[in-house]
């Protein structure tokens, strides 16, 4: 994935957790925030330190682009995400992880039906 198409500033990740939606399941807590002017979206990932060593958050952050990466064609373009890992990510698989992303990504009805 693309720098520009990550969030990396605080003030971008507050705007998204004070004007956004949020919507969560046992893994993820994912905020949108719709972003007219965007003709990409760009994601922002939080995995804290209960999820384990660097090596860990790291793997868990490269699996959350990855499978945004493969969800791409399906996304809503002109929203910005910001995605927080909890706990119990770090015992998941890629496919695992991404399933329950799909749907999170459909509750926050993002992600269209096709595949």
């Amino acid at each position: 994935m693309r720098k520009e198409f990550r969030i990396k500033k605080n003030k971008e990740f507050q705007l998204v957790f004070k004007k956004g939606q949020s919507f969560a399941n046992r893994q993820f807590v994912i905020y949108k925030l719709a972003k007219k002017e965007q003709s990409h979206f760009r994601i922002g990932l939080s995995v804290s330190k209960k999820i384990g060593n660097a090596v860990m958050r790291n793997q868990v952050k490269r699996y959350i682009r990855q499978a945004f990466l493969e969800l791409e064609g399906q996304l809503e373009h002109t929203f910005d995400y910001v995605i927080i890992a909890r706990k119990p990510v770090s015992d998941m698989e890629f496919e695992e992880l991404k399933k329950s992303l799909e749907h999170i990504l459909k509750i926050a009805k993002v992600l269209s039906r096709k595949n």
